[in-house]
């Protein structure tokens, strides 16, 4: 198998959770407006539920989405199937709720996946115990879409996990092998260092500290790595990163994402 996932022309333009600025995060609706609005690509996270099945959402619990004080592994499908994916969704601090009661729910990987197959998939494992990763590549071979994903974890252990499975897949890197890359560059890249990932996916800023920088691209590009950049929901953020030569973007706001990139590159595709 070779993978896809990164052969169109860049920028990357990412629906973080889908187009989770107007709709409820990692559902269905917010992954099709996404699309819709011109973003190939797709990012979202999953966990599995209690009987084995892996569904796409971000927190452990199911209070802020669902308004249900449970953790998500200790729930069968069709116990969060009963669940309203839009309760807890609100663009104005909670004047209005607009998804209550429209009947979305927590989607199962499988069905996002078979939903978009021209999509490509950014999928982030966060459950760490028990492990998932088999159940994950097994949802995604069986969708035949192994050529149009790449898997993201922040735990280390997660991450290794994921490479002995994935064959041809590209991820990200760990937490662990991030401090790993900028401790050797603010050393001066001058030691040996090759990276088990084909991406950097990190903030413009963390801990007080710049991440994304003339040099940072530089240093990734020179190790044949992308670096993908998120949460950006300000145009001209997005202006100056892609000003700056990121490789990807990842925003809420896919119609500003788009228009942005259609902007700096007129007349050019997304990708």
């Amino acid at each position: 198998m070779t993978s896809a996932y990164l052969e169109p022309c860049r920028p990357r333009l990412f629906g973080h959770r889908g187009g989770s600025a107007h709709f409820p995060e990692n559902t269905l609706p917010a992954f099709q407006a996404a699309l819709e609005a011109g973003l190939p690509y797709l990012e979202m996270d999953v966990w599995a539920t209690r009987d084995r099945v892996v569904v796409v959402h971000h927190d452990e619990t199911l209070q802020r989405l669902c308004g249900v004080d449970r953790r998500l592994p200790e729930v069968n499908l069709d116990e969060l199937k009963r669940m309203d994916a839009g309760f807890g969704f609100t663009a104005d601090a909670g004047a209005s709720y607009p998804f209550r009661g429209k009947g979305i729910t927590v989607p199962t990987l499988e069905e996002v996946l078979l939903a978009f197959p021209k999509a490509f998939f950014n999928i982030e494992i966060k459950q760490s115990e028990p492990p998932i990763e088999q159940i994950t590549l097994e949802t995604i071979k069986t969708a035949g879409l192994e050529d149009r994903v790449l898997l993201a974890a922040e735990n280390h252990q997660v991450m290794k996990r994921i490479r002995t499975l994935c064959g041809d897949i590209p991820t990200s890197l760990s937490r662990a092998e991030l401090e790993e890359f900028f401790t050797w560059v603010q050393a001066g890249c001058r030691t040996a260092y090759r990276p088990a990932g084909k991406a950097l996916q990190i903030p413009e800023c963390y801990g007080g500290k710049v991440l994304v920088s003339p040099q940072t691209l530089q240093a990734a590009g020179s190790l044949g790595m992308e670096v993908h950049v998120w949460t950006v929901n300000d145009p001209q953020a997005m202006k100056r990163l892609l000003a700056m030569g990121v490789d990807g973007i990842m925003s809420d706001r896919p119609k500003d994402l788009v228009r942005v990139a259609g902007e700096f590159h007129p007349g050019a595709p997304p990708s």
